[in-house]
């Protein structure tokens, strides 16, 4: 993890162009480990409460970016001194790394992995009329137009999905929507003060703290899990978590909230390749067609300009 996020830091005085490729880099990083993550929760859902899945899962990450934060500040963690920049870490933590992803793991209980994702993304829209709203950052013309051809190809994947279009996990989708996107915003608000990867590292301290009352729960759960599903949550923690949330924080601080959330609808497309691979889920003609039409609407919308 460390050589991940190493090699991502780059000098103020770095030419645009590789900052942009670095961006870009990081934002696909982001895309693969988001998407499995979807598989994963749908995979250990049925062995870890929603809470303590979520609690095992931030634990780790936590840990791990202790780790990453010592040896790369050499035994010292710079904590920012705003109490603005706190409070924004705080409340994004709270909304985004333990609220969505306690709603989320509820929600894949009852709709499968590839249904959730495709719900779920209808956030980047939510992230991107909030950026234009409360960051100044406008509502380009491309950034408009790919985000209605992204959501046209969700629908024609959500036309094809043969998961279970249970109630109650829709809601709790459009819920862990909404947490996503206030998080985003309120984090893009964050990043002006502090660097990300310290950003998501005190993110993921607050969050497990929140989640600290489920332990005796997720003790109880995990005495009786198998070690696979030991291995998920961990996954969940170090791939996802750890170096999914930094990667995009590097992103994010580089670019504008919007355009950068509208990549995010190529996740569901590769959790369905994903599911494929790894489930032995054939995709549907649906999910093809979709999917392409998706990853059309992710190239219009990151030709805007921030």
């Amino acid at each position: 993890m460390a050589g991940v996020t190493g090699q991502l830091q780059i000098s103020e005085t770095a030419p645009a162009g590789a900052q942009r490729g670095k961006a870009a880099a990081a934002v696909i990083v982001t895309v693969l480990l988001w998407a499995s993550a979807f598989v994963a929760i749908r995979g250990i859902g049925e062995t870890l409460s929603p809470a303590p899945m979520a609690l095992i899962r931030i634990a780790v990450a936590a840990a791990a970016l202790t780790i990453l934060v010592l040896v790369r500040h050499r035994g010292s963690a710079p904590v920012p001194r705003s109490r603005r920049t706190l409070t924004l870490i705080a409340v994004y933590a709270v909304l985004w790394l333990a609220g969505y992803t306690v709603v989320l793991n509820a929600a894949e209980r009852h709709i499968d992995a590839g249904t959730a994702a495709l719900l779920v993304n209808i956030a980047p829209l939510l992230i991107a009329f909030g950026a234009g709203l409360f960051l100044g950052e406008g509502y380009p013309k491309a950034l408009v137009a790919g985000s209605v051809v992204a959501l046209g190809g969700l629908s024609i994947i959500a036309l094809g999905s043969s998961g279970d279009r249970d109630w109650l996990g829709a809601a709790l989708c459009v819920l862990a929507a909404v947490l996503y996107a206030a998080g985003v915003l309120v984090q893009k608000a964050a990043l002006r003060g502090v660097d990300g990867t310290i950003a998501i590292w005190l993110g993921c301290l607050v969050a497990t703290a929140v989640l600290l009352p489920w332990t005796p729960q997720l003790i109880a759960e995990l005495q009786a899990a198998p070690a696979g599903a030991i291995l998920a949550s961990v996954y969940l923690g170090l791939f996802p978590t750890a170096i999914g949330f930094t990667t995009w924080a590097y992103a994010l601080h580089r670019m504008p909230a919007g355009r950068l959330s509208a990549a995010s609808y190529a996740v569901p497309v590769v959790s369905i390749l994903l599911s494929w691979l790894l489930l032995a889920e054939i995709p549907t003609a649906y999910g093809l067609i979709g999917g392409a039409i998706c990853l059309v609407g992710v190239a219009i919308a990151r030709r805007s300009r921030g």
